[in-house]
């Protein structure tokens, strides 16, 4: 064996191997393309006819150091049991298994327990697109004690058509589409909206909140607001009072950007659902008055909603820079 032999036998050893299950889908193909450059990750690839082989995706599986499932749910915990070899770390796009015993919760920034669970876990459920705005709002607010538990709290979330996964794409990409899809469109009108168990569960609230997504005519991008009245929160809050909660509560990190008060501002008092498309941060706004007041997350739905968040946490996992890979 020659020196040049050895030493690419050894940069594969050394390389992290990473199976995609579920690589065709929206998220799966995004979180390949994100390992484009990179030289401590080999993706293992799958046969286009064996990608709903059974023993083929176990056998990759079990190969694999780590393994991303973007899959539908079922399919999700179907490729979850197929899991023989311990030392195989999972993490999960899926709804399956976000408020599911034994998964840690994939968003870091929540706090430092967070992000040591996601460091030390062999099973990670990466937070839903809605939920991460919903969550990134709220969490703090009821972990800081100003948000009472049982608050009865509603949000409202446009997003682009991207985030229904390729069916939906297809639809609004068709020539000669329904005129309906020109326009933003309400949807989950039966208040059953499947990521509003995680919303619920992992900032604690005892109620279920109200919850109104819009599916609009762009491809990427999420704008979430949840609206407060004042004088239901502790401490005696005014907005200018709860954006220096914010701004200190994630103060350092990278992937959260609270905005400057009054920001709003340079965009006319407009908020726009697609500014963030192609980015991996997510930003909070606090506007409002003295009686009521509006906290908005502004993210890319494709990004910290999906395979951003996703990378982030594996970079957290492997020991590198968290925004390796990512664009912030």
């Amino acid at each position: 064996m020659t020196a040049a032999d050895y030493k690419k036998k050894m940069e594969r050893i050394m390389k992290t191997k990473v199976f995609i299950d579920g690589s065709e889908g929206t998220t799966g193909l995004r979180i390949h393309e994100r390992f484009a450059g990179r030289e401590d990750i080999e993706i293992l690839p799958i046969c286009e006819e064996l990608r709903k082989d059974t023993e083929e995706r176990r056998r990759l599986i079990n190969e694999a150091d780590v393994v991303f499932l973007c899959l539908p749910d079922a399919a999700a915990r179907e490729s979850a049991g197929l899991v023989e070899n311990e030392k195989v770390r999972i993490i999960d796009t899926s709804t399956a298994h976000r408020t599911e015993e034994g998964w840690a919760y994939g968003f870091p920034e929540l706090s430092p327990g967070h992000r040591a669970a996601v460091r030390d876990a062999k099973r990670i459920a990466v937070p839903g697109c809605y939920a991460t705005g919903f969550i990134a709002a709220v969490y703090p607010l009821a972990a800081g004690g100003i948000l009472p538990k049982d608050y009865p709290l509603s949000a409202f979330a446009m997003s682009g058509y991207s985030g229904a996964g390729k069916k939906t794409i297809a639809v609004y990409e068709a020539e000669g589409r329904d005129k309906e899809l020109d326009a933003p469109r309400e949807y989950a009108l039966s208040q059953n909206h499947k990521h509003l168990k995680e919303m619920q569960k992992i900032t604690g609230l005892e109620r279920t909140p109200l919850f109104s997504p819009i599916i609009c005519d762009y491809y990427s991008g999420m704008l979430l607001t949840v609206p407060l009245y004042t004088d239901m929160l502790a401490g005696g809050q005014t907005p200018e009072k709860i954006h220096s909660f914010f701004g200190d509560y994630f103060a350092g990190e990278k992937f959260i950007r609270v905005m400057p008060y009054g920001k709003e501002a340079d965009y006319q008092g407009f908020l726009a659902g697609n500014s963030c498309s192609g980015w991996d941060g997510l930003e909070i706004f606090v506007t409002g008055n003295e009686e009521r007041v509006l906290v908005s997350t502004r993210f890319d739905n494709l990004g910290k909603g999906a395979s951003g968040a996703a990378i982030q946490c594996l970079n957290i996992i492997l020991g590198c820079a968290e925004e390796t890979g990512l664009n912030l």
